[in-house]
């Protein structure tokens, strides 16, 4: 009964127009009001009016609805006796718009009348969710449709990247609205097929259709895509025509697209005769001028900003960050009074790529009221850092605080997952996505598919692969990357062979793949095919290919790829000239310092390798003064660099040196030895005959001694022939466990050297027994764009016999100059003689004739 009385219904066909005036007003004030999110003081204003009509009920049970606050909704719903179809199709939408669509399914079956509007409603909300075939079965069912209707359904198809069903339908449809051809247009750019978005709106133009702002913004994007300068102009001369070149949306795509593609010149020349700029067109010029490494003229535009709106701040102080300057950055940002949360998300994100994360963490707790995007700004920061468990911490950080992560916040932290191998957190946080319907974000899904393969949950990477609504091109390119990754090459091929469209990254996922598993020479097949297709290769690209050189050991191949990159242009690229300088040194080239010397810029990565490539190339001095001179520099070395420049030490027999330099790495820098350390001064030391300093240092060491140290001092025992701690040394290595044949071929060729045969015998006997095998050496040579193979005592080779007959032309010149092979270390207890042709048929000289 006091329900009746608290929302009795006058009969309205009495009111005065004055009194519907009063009405129309107060419900317009509900509408106003809950649009600011205002609902409290919506339902104060709703039980006040003393006289309501539909509107005012379906005025506040929408305002409910659009806050999320369903139960109130639902709860006036329900008393409401006057009910019409709008009400129905209002509290229906609400449902829907947050995730329920089985609630709102309910109620769109037990409306006793529906209106287009309402099965609209019904199949954006499955859209909305990703149950597309649901929606389309209810599409199907509809008794008339409306071009909304057609509209939804092309959207869903698009959102899932299932373009060819979005066509269908959209040549389908009688008459297009400009809606229509951008959905379409915009799924095309979606999947990156900017030819056939252009097509569709030079399509749409010959219909006589007149563009509007927002499909000429579309447009825009797909010249962008196609990098095609006299398109921009056609658009352009287009959109002068039809009178849009002067609204400042459209003039600002314009300008994005000159500097998207590449015309820098022209887009200033645009940007001079725009007669109406908004904060977005200077952003747009100071953030292409910092992409073109114009910092300074990015600097200037800024100056003359005369707004310096939150977009210019933000764009300038991303600049400075990208180019290491966070001085600058800081001081453009201590400028604003009171700035706003973009600005401390652009400090935070900057301090973060610098590798400044205790100034990030600063920014970030400092922040009056943090958005999504803060959150995902330090997130991220922490995992770029290589700081993963923060990172995770910080997300369940933000979860416990009732905010839910946006999609940047859960890619990250699922990125942290892979990085940690933290399988049973990845599942927790894979379980908070489908909760919060996030799992079906592109993104989302690449970063559980990261994270399940980096923990070699392959079956899971096939569920998530197999259950994402939309797969992009990256989608694909990690399902690649994971199955390499866990040997599953096979796969990896077949998947790359389905996909829908290749991309460089594609392709160059696959040539890694067959790189890392050792085929390098059916990486280079794969490259030759991907040339052939007309796609050009990336720095990854060619980074992969310069590792497989190193596989082969096809220093030629390696010169010709170092030729590609200067047509290519990457020639100056940090990441190509390090890998040059790696391969160039490993297939026993010098070339790599030549590299090195021509290096516009150079990372701790150049040096390293440098260092490491002179040691292994008898450049020990050289590594020595590389060394010297990254010091002067003001590079400051870690532990690869001591570990190359102790190497070139103990290549040159440079004790002293040596362990000054061992010394100082704790005493200058910091640096806590690792094992690695102790085995170039065990190797140093070895190498100068001071075996006992040697003994004595392992067993002095803080950290556990491995088998690889002990091994470095019985090969020190092999050269002086020091018995008595060889036989010390192989004893523990045995006691160890050994599975590596090194250990019983040094102790053996100590045993040869001695003549002492039956030794060599047991010890053959027992890597017989522990099922330890000796893996055959190869030695590769390549001539003529030709690799060959050669074992010790190879008779396979076509040109065996030539190369027999040269190589004892060589051997007998040898012998001339009075050279004596040394048999010390033969295997075998037989004649000299018969130990010298050992010798001469060893594989390196069989390459070499």
């Amino acid at each position: 009964m006091i329900i009746r009385r608290l929302f009795h219904i006058r009969s309205l066909s009495t009111l005065s127009p004055v009194s519907q005036i009063h009405l129309y007003k107060c419900n317009k004030a509900i509408q106003d009001l809950s649009k600011l999110g205002r609902v409290s003081e919506a339902r104060q204003l709703f039980d006040s009016m003393t006289q309501r009509d539909p509107g005012s009920w379906n005025s506040i049970i929408s305002g409910y609805t659009q806050n999320g606050l369903l139960h109130e909704a639902q709860m006036l719903f329900d008393v409401f006796h006057g009910k019409n179809v709008r009400t129905w199709t209002i509290l229906l939408t609400g449902y829907a718009k947050f995730g329920l669509v089985n609630e709102a399914r309910v109620l769109f079956d037990a409306m006793p009348e529906r209106s287009v509007v309402s099965w609209n409603a019904m199949i954006s909300g499955y859209v909305e969710n990703g149950d597309l075939r649901s929606a389309r079965v209810l599409f199907d069912e509809m008794p008339e449709r409306n071009v909304v209707s057609w509209n939804s359904m092309i959207t869903g198809y698009c959102n899932c990247s299932m373009i060819r069903e979005a066509y269908e339908l959209f040549e389908k449809i009688g008459e297009k609205s400009l809606v229509s051809w951008m959905i379409m247009m915009s799924g095309f750019l979606e999947i990156n097929e900017y030819g056939e978005a252009w097509c569709l709106f030079f399509m749409m133009v010959r219909s006589g259709v007149r563009p509007d702002e927002a499909i000429l913004v579309v447009a825009l994007s797909a010249i962008k895509g196609l990098n095609d300068l006299e398109l921009l102009e056609s658009l352009r001369t287009l959109a002068i025509k039809t009178g849009y070149e002067e609204n400042v949306v459209v003039g600002t795509a314009i300008l994005d697209a000159y500097t998207r593609n590449g015309s820098l010149d022209n887009a200033i020349k645009f940007f001079e005769i725009m007669s109406n700029r908004n904060e977005y067109s200077w952003s747009t010029m100071i953030a292409a001028f910092a992409q073109y490494d114009r910092i300074d003229d990015a600097i200037d535009f800024y100056q003359r900003d005369p707004a310096k709106s939150v977009a210019a701040r933000a764009t300038i102080i991303t600049a400075y960050a990208q180019k290491g300057r966070m001085y600058e950055a800081r001081c453009i940002f201590d400028e604003i009074g009171n700035p706003n949360v973009v600005m401390w998300n652009a400090m935070v994100a900057g301090y973060a790529q610098n590798g400044m994360i205790e100034e990030a963490k600063d920014i970030f707790l400092r922040i009056p009221v943090r958005n999504a995007a803060s959150w995902a700004a330090m997130i991220s920061g922490f995992v770029h850092n290589g700081q993963s468990r923060e990172a995770l911490e910080l997300f369940a950080e933000l979860h416990k605080s009732g905010n839910v992560p946006n999609h940047s916040s859960f890619t990250s932290a699922l990125f942290a997952c892979a990085n940690s191998l933290d399988f049973e957190r990845g599942k927790q946080i894979h379980s908070l996505a489908i909760k919060t319907r996030c799992q079906f974000n592109s993104f989302v899904g690449n970063g559980l598919i990261s994270m399940y393969g980096k923990c070699k949950k392959i079956e899971d990477v096939s569920q998530v692969f197999s259950t994402m609504f939309v797969r992009d091109t990256v989608s694909w390119n990690s399902l690649i990357s994971r199955l390499s990754e866990n040997c599953m090459l096979d796969d990896a091929q077949k998947t790359f062979e389905k996909m829908p469209k290749q991309d460089v990254v594609s392709w160059t996922s696959i040539i890694s793949a067959y790189e890392q598993a050792g085929q390098g020479d059916v990486a280079f097949e794969l490259f030759l095919d991907m040339l052939a297709r007309g796609m050009r290769p990336n720095q990854i690209t060619v980074t992969s290919l310069l590792s497989a050189c190193v596989s082969l050991g096809a220093t030629k191949l390696g010169q010709q790829i170092h030729a590609l990159t200067y047509k290519l242009r990457i020639n100056s690229c940090l990441s190509v000239c390090n890998a040059l300088i790696t391969m160039y040194f490993k297939c026993g080239s010098l070339d790599g310092l030549c590299v090195f010397e021509e290096m516009p810029d150079r990372d701790i990565v150049t040096w390293n390798a440098v260092l490491g490539g002179c040691a292994q190339n008898g450049q020990g001095t050289k590594a020595i003064e590389i060394f010297e001179k990254m010091e002067a520099s003001g590079v400051i070395p870690n532990e690869i660099s001591f570990i190359g420049v102790l190497c070139a030490c103990g290549h040159a027999g440079l004790v002293d040196k040596g362990q000054a330099y061992f010394t100082s790495m704790s005493r200058n820098y910091g640096i806590t030895p690792l094992v690695y350390h102790y085995t170039c001064m065990v190797d140093l030391l070895g190498r100068a005959a001071r075996l006992s300093e040697a003994e004595a240092l392992i067993q002095s060491m803080p950290v556990e001694p491995d088998l690889v140290i002990w091994e470095a001092l019985l090969g020190a025992c092999r050269i002086h022939r020091n018995m008595e701690l060889a036989q010390r040394i192989a004893e523990r290595l045995f006691q160890m466990g050994t599975m590596r044949s090194g250990a019983y071929v040094l102790l053996s060729n100590i045993y040869a050297s001695q003549g002492m045969w039956d030794k060599v015998l047991e010890i053959r006997q027992s890597m017989k027994d522990r099922g330890v095998s000796k893996e055959l050496g190869i030695s590769r040579i390549e001539i003529k764009n030709k690799l060959h193979y050669f074992l010790m005592g190879d008779k396979t080779h076509d040109e065996i016999g030539e190369i027999h007959s040269t190589l004892m032309n060589l051997y007998r010149r040898f012998r001339e100059t009075g050279y004596v092979p040394d048999t010390n270390f033969i295997l075998h207890d037989v004649e000299e003689e018969q130990k010298q042709d050992e010798l001469l048929y060893h594989s390196e000289k069989l390459a070499v004739a």
